[in-house]
């Protein structure tokens, strides 16, 4: 992490809460930039976007004004558990013929049909 970051939430930031992956959300203290304060997430571990629920996120881009309560955190039944972004580590997909996973592509089945006007 940033030490400027460090500093500045030290300084200015007020804690809001904590999401269910320990990430802390916070707001600035006085002055609001445009009539809006400033809202920001200071990450566990990794910093990685996809790790921040929707709630939260909703927060974060002042779609709605009051902070989560705990119970609005609880995953829904049909909510799945949080998967992280795996681009860029072994686990990211690759599509069939991509050269990471030989390189061959199937051949056409010509069920294509160009347009001609």
């Amino acid at each position: 992490m940033i030490i400027g970051t460090i500093l500045y939430t030290w300084f200015k930031g007020e804690l809001v809460g904590t999401d269910v992956f320990s990430n802390r959300y916070y707001r600035s203290k006085g002055k609001k930039l445009h009539g809006r304060e400033r809202r920001w997430v200071l990450y566990k571990g990794r910093t990685e976007a996809s790790s921040v629920p929707a709630e939260w996120h909703a927060w974060l881009h002042h779609t709605v004004d009051a902070p989560l309560t705990e119970t609005a955190a609880q995953p829904r039944d049909w909510q799945k558990e949080h998967q992280a972004n795996p681009s860029g580590t072994p686990a990211a997909y690759f599509p069939a013929g991509h050269d990471f996973k030989g390189g061959k592509r199937d051949h056409a089945t010509g069920d294509y049909q160009s347009w001609t006007p």
